[in-house]
């Protein structure tokens, strides 16, 4: 089942796409989570590349064996964009700062660096903008970060330049920040995790590979074009049932203990600024405050996929340390 999933793309894509994309594909955020499997899949595909990468640190996750072009760039350099944007055809826009948690730039990264993407895109007539969102963005949002997505959707809808935005709901993978983060936390809390609102909550996980899959899939499918999709896997899952199928996985067993949202989001914030490396954020905890879910039909009706569920993909999870030490030092 794997091995048709993974092939078809690859196929699909080296017989249709050099007609459709002569040009260069550029990618922002191509050293996180998403952005190095979308990397992959894409050279996989046979498709040529180019990063955009923040200047002032070499950054250790730069994409290896991988022919790409790079160009050291900010958000905020209009002149550095307009040359990163030189022959490219199609961009994928994944940077965002929420990994940040309470030290995130939104203002700056996710609603003018997203401006100042698409004010370059709609100058260079880029033919397609694909922009990652999340479930709940909504400019009445009380949640900053969902206030922050919706917003930047607005750019990108009146940038003039054909988009597709697609809202997932927590995505999945190795080196993640949901499911690695989760199981770090676990291990160092000696007794007991949190549950907001008791654990009853509403997610939609959707695995790195499917995204990628449709986000590469999505360049041959003109259906795509201009809109919002709300996508995720193929089960919606109680919080609940996500910390205890990690446990499961991660040969992990802690108490369930209940916890009202705002008090978790409050209580993240205070601990953001005492230690730098801690496992969750507080957009982590905000998005766990109201149900997210999307369509369960989205992709195999728009893009023919049969996504994974979440028990199947978790083995990443069973490699972790097993030490329980706690390894989060005070910041300054």
């Amino acid at each position: 089942m794997d091995t048709n999933k993974r092939t078809k793309p690859l196929f699909f894509m080296a017989v249709f796409l050099p007609d459709i994309i002569p040009g260069m594909i550029l990618v922002t955020g191509a050293t996180g989570f998403i952005g190095q499997v979308l990397l992959r899949h894409l050279a996989e595909s046979g498709l040529p590349v180019r990063i955009l990468l923040r200047p002032g640190r070499i950054d250790s996750r730069l994409p290896l064996g991988q022919n790409v072009d790079a160009v050291v760039c900010s958000l905020s350099d209009s002149a550095g964009l307009s040359a990163a944007m030189k022959g490219v055809d199609v961009v994928y826009h994944l940077a965002g700062s929420e990994w940040r948690g309470a030290r995130a730039d939104l203002m700056n990264t996710d609603v003018l660096g997203t401006q100042a993407i698409c004010q370059a895109a709609a100058d260079a007539q880029v033919r397609r903008l694909f922009f990652l969102s999340h479930l709940g963005a909504d400019r009445l949002s009380i949640y900053h970060l969902m206030k922050a997505k919706a917003i930047a959707e607005g750019h990108i809808q009146r940038s003039g330049v054909p988009y597709t935005i697609l809202r997932t709901g927590p995505v999945f993978g190795p080196n993640d920040h949901f499911t690695t983060s989760l199981a770090q936390l676990i291990r160092q809390l000696p007794f007991f995790i949190f549950m907001p609102n008791g654990g009853d909550t509403l997610i939609h996980p959707l695995w790195v590979e499917d995204l990628a899959t449709c986000l590469v899939w999505a360049l041959d499918l003109p259906e795509t074009a201009n809109q919002v999709l709300s996508i995720g896997g193929p089960e919606f899952l109680r919080f609940n049932q996500v910390v205890d199928e990690i446990m499961r996985v991660a040969r992990l067993r802690r108490i369930k203990v209940p916890i009202h949202t705002r008090l978790l989001h409050f209580g993240t914030v205070w601990l953001e600024d005492y230690f730098h490396n801690l496992p969750v954020n507080v957009n982590w905890a905000d998005y766990l405050g109201i149900d997210r879910t999307a369509g369960l039909d989205t992709l195999p009706t728009i893009f023919h996929l049969i996504p994974s569920r979440f028990s199947q993909r978790l083995d990443y999870l069973r490699i972790l340390p097993r030490s329980t030490k706690s390894p989060i030092k005070a910041g300054a």
